[in-house]
This record gives structure tokens, sequence and C-alpha cells, in this order.
């Protein structure tokens, strides 16, 4: 009856969202009795899977396997089925980030469980989970019927908290063969010194306002001062003034920071549908009338290359200061 956490792990190292999905787990096993296990597939160290006891895990099933090192959502689903059958496990946690989204349908399927995705809240008293609907515009709650759910636990969805101790790693034969595997990775390129937008607690994101790539230093500048991500809008991504994987809306990476700063984009809501369940959105913008003001929590009417300067001296102030 314990519950089964997914790790997903990028090169040997749990992801920001597996993390959150730990602790989420252990809280949520906790009030049901029992314990969290985590499933890690894919080589990693034998103390990199044991930190994952300092999120609440007591222990970790690992393949320690080059096979699971690219994920494959056919056969990581065949193999998180196996562990859930192994751990006895009602309940299933997985990440909500672009690994999870194509895993957690898949073993749906499998263990004939419920799934609510992309949920925010931990279950209350009647089972219920919260979560955001229409693009952030409302909250519902949702009740799975079915003996065995599957929870996608949205990113920044709950404050992790730490507490030292190490989980048992247990062997794992996930049962899984290459014949599993429904895809052949061809290539792989990894962005390397940059802050993933799927990982990111802040995000600084500037659009057309800009006037052009060659302003862009102010905007890294600002995201390098605040450890942030930076982002853009849809047209700024496609005139070729920031790479496509900047891209933040409803058509490109949807993201769900502590913090989202919007310099110079004017908030059309297709921008604003995948920006929208930032906890804190603060917009600077020299139109006063722009929409992105009325989803705000805070806004600056001015020049971008008055205020983002002027901001980023602030920070460096009050970094040096505390």
């Amino acid at each position: 009856m314990s519950v089964l956490v997914y790790i997903d792990q990028a090169n040997g190292a749990a992801k920001k969202a597996s993390l959150e999905a730990a602790f989420y787990g252990k809280t949520l096993a906790a009030a049901k009795g029992t314990e969290a296990i985590g499933v890690y597939l894919g080589e990693a160290s034998a103390d990199e899977v044991a930190s994952l006891g300092n999120y609440g895990l007591s222990k970790v099933l690992h393949a320690n396997d080059a096979l699971f090192n690219n994920f494959d959502s056919k056969a990581f689903a065949k193999a998180v089925a196996a562990a859930a059958e192994q751990t006895g496990a009602q309940t299933v946690i997985v990440p909500f980030n672009q690994n999870g989204k194509q895993l957690a349908p898949r073993l749906s399927v499998r263990l004939q469980a419920g799934y609510v995705p992309g949920a925010n809240t931990l279950p209350n008293d009647s089972g219920e989970l919260g979560k955001s609907v229409f693009s952030g515009k409302a909250y519902a709650d949702f009740k799975v019927q079915t003996t065995k759910q599957i929870i996608g636990l949205s990113a920044n969805s709950i404050q992790v908290e730490k507490n030292g101790d190490s989980a048992d790693v247990e062997s794992f034969n996930a049962g899984v063969s290459a014949a599993d595997f429904a895809t052949t990775l061809i290539k792989k390129e990894v962005l390397e010194g940059e802050i993933p937008l799927t990982e990111a607690e802040r995000v600084v994101s500037a659009g057309r306002g800009l006037k052009g790539p060659e302003n862009w230093g102010i905007i890294e500048e600002l995201a390098k001062e605040l450890s942030a991500a930076t982002a853009c809008s849809r047209p700024v991504s496609d005139i070729g003034w920031r790479p496509h994987h900047e891209h933040v809306g409803q058509t490109g990476v949807t993201v769900k920071p502590n913090l989202y700063i919007a310099v110079g984009i004017s908030g059309a809501i297709q921008h604003l549908a995948g920006v929208n369940q930032s906890k804190v959105m603060v917009v600077i913008n020299n139109d006063p009338e722009a929409p992105f003001f009325k989803a705000a929590d805070y806004g600056i009417v001015g020049d971008a290359f008055d205020v983002v300067p002027k901001l980023i001296e602030e920070v460096k102030a009050f970094k040096a200061s505390n």
C-alpha cells in the first residue's frame, strides 16, 4: 500500500520536478500511514540515488542500466508498472513535465488507474485533488474513482523541505529489454550553462519591445543576477531573435515559476495561457494599456531600457547587503 514516486532524471541526476514529487509523495504517504518509495531508471551513482532520502523517500528501486539513460514512454511505463506491482503501490506520483506527461497515460492503462494531470494540492479529507483548468482561469477538484491512482504533480506546487536522511537503494530488475523501446535516439543536443525553463523558479522574459536581439544583454544580465531562466514571446522566436526553446506561451513552453518578469510583452491571450500560473507576475511596459497589466501582480509603466538597468542595480545592491 506504499506510495510510488517516479524519479525523472537527466545525465545521472534527478530533476528538480522529481525532488518535488518525492517530497509530495512522502507527505501523502505520511497521511496514509505508509511509506514513499522511489523508482529510478538509468545509470547514476549510489550516492545520488540515496540522496533522495533527503526528500522523504525511505527506499529507491534503482534500475542502474544504460538502457534507461534515454527516456521512452513505452518502455518506462512497463518498468514503473513493474515497480508498482513489486511495492504494492496504490498511488503513483509522476512529475507533470515533458516526460511525465508522456509516461502517465501509458501507465494509467497498464495499471487501470485513474489519472489526475497537473495536480497542485494534496488530496483533501474526501480524497479530492485540486488543479487549475481553462489555462489557469479557474480551479477544479478531481476525485479518482479507481482503486489505484496516478497523480501528475505540477511544478512549484509544493514547498520542499529536506530532512537530511538517506534512502535505502535496492537493485531493481524492471523486466525491460531493448525490444520494449519504441524509439531510437539518433542525436542528442544538451543545452549547457542555462537554467531549463521547466525547472526554473524565476523567469525573465522579453518581447518585441526590446527592438532587436542586440539589446538582449540587459535581459540576460537581469536573469543572471536573479538566478533565473530567460524566455521570450512567440514573435521574438519566430523572427529569430531568440531560440525557439525559449518561447513561452500556449504554443510554446508552459511555465509556472515563483516569479515571472515580462519585459516589453503586450500580453496576448496566447502568451498569458502559458504563464498565468506563475505565483508572482511583474510587467514592465511603456504602454499603460498593455493587456498584461490586467494579469500582473506588479506593473511598471516605463521604457525597458531605463527600467531594467535600474532594476539590475537594485538587485545587485540587495544581494551585496544580504
